[in-house]
């Protein structure tokens, strides 16, 4: 009786210090840059390195430092409609972008959950294959297939189906924002859904097929219910990157393409007022994050 009891004594740390792990990342790797941003973004533009005047420098007084505190920032967010309507823009975006993920990729994970054993390892494999290249290279590369003169145009007028002196005109367009950003992000969305659907008990579809149950009727009653972990799981990993996207709407969507993102990006890098675009990202995260921990907290409590 002694061993198990030493077992048990000496597994009370080991069982700490796995939860502590995956604290101290977050808090080094998430919270810690959070609050800078949240200080930068309660700061003034000023013509400086950094372009900013710290709220807080050196060790004043916590009064001094409350009166430093400048939310004008947040409140020409609300005031001008740029940032509104870029909120709202990518929120769209990010939700058609997930939706046709989610239409396109089921099939593609229901598929490889029923292929056979012998070779689902070589598909898993061909899904994550374009992650083998560069990012920004596959970005590029839908640059040369969708612009008038590109490829598509080309294999269009080799079939017959487009006159020569026509051209496709889709690049810089939200329909090439869509087509970059679901060929990007398709290995997110089916992974976690082939994740899903592969630990399913195939007997539950036998005993339904049995009882004369039709196949459609089988898929939305045990197959669709039981992969809901990983169509969730699926649509967060993509809906929340695809919301703060940058280069795909930059490259294939041109300036009419309104994303926050973008906006981001150009409050930064070319008005360099890092407060304002700060606050841009405080509330962008706060969009985020809030709805998720409200849906994670009902999702235990049922």
């Amino acid at each position: 009786m002694a061993e198990p009891v030493a077992a048990s004594t000496t597994s009370g740390p080991a069982r700490w210090l796995v939860v502590i792990i995956p604290y101290l990342w977050m808090v080094l790797f998430f919270v810690a840059p959070f609050l800078i941003i949240v200080k930068i973004s309660l700061s003034d533009t000023a013509i400086a390195m950094p372009p900013y005047v710290p709220v807080l420098d050196g060790l004043s007084a916590i009064g001094d430092f409350f009166r430093q505190l400048d939310f004008e920032n947040y409140t020409f967010l609300t005031e001008d409609p740029l940032y509104f309507n870029a909120y709202v823009s990518s929120l769209r975006i990010a939700a058609i972008s997930t939706l046709l993920l989610l239409l396109i990729g089921y099939p593609m994970a229901l598929a490889m959950a029923r292929a056979s054993v012998t070779i689902r390892p070589t598909l898993v494999m061909l899904v994550i294959l374009p992650f083998w290249t560069s990012f920004l290279i596959r970005v590029y590369a839908w640059i040369g297939i969708l612009k008038p003169e590109g490829l598509l145009t080309a294999l269009l007028h080799s079939l017959g189906l487009m006159d020569e002196g026509n051209q496709v005109q889709i690049f810089r367009t939200e329909i090439a924002v869509f087509i970059g950003i679901v060929y990007s992000y398709l290995p997110f969305m089916v992974l976690p859904l082939y994740s899903a659907l592969e630990k399913m008990d195939g007997t539950l579809l036998e005993a339904a097929s049995d009882l004369g149950c039709p196949p459609w009727k089988a898929f939305w009653k045990i197959t669709f219910p039981l992969s809901i972990p990983g169509v969730i799981a699926g649509a967060m990993i993509c809906f929340i990157p695809i919301t703060g996207e940058f280069v795909i709407p930059d490259l294939l969507g041109g300036a009419q393409t309104l994303m926050i993102g973008k906006t981001l990006w150009t409050e930064f890098f070319g008005n360099r007022d890092w407060p304002l675009a700060s606050a841009v990202a405080v509330l962008l995260l706060l969009l985020l994050v809030v709805p998720i921990a409200i849906f994670q907290n009902q999702q235990q409590k049922a």
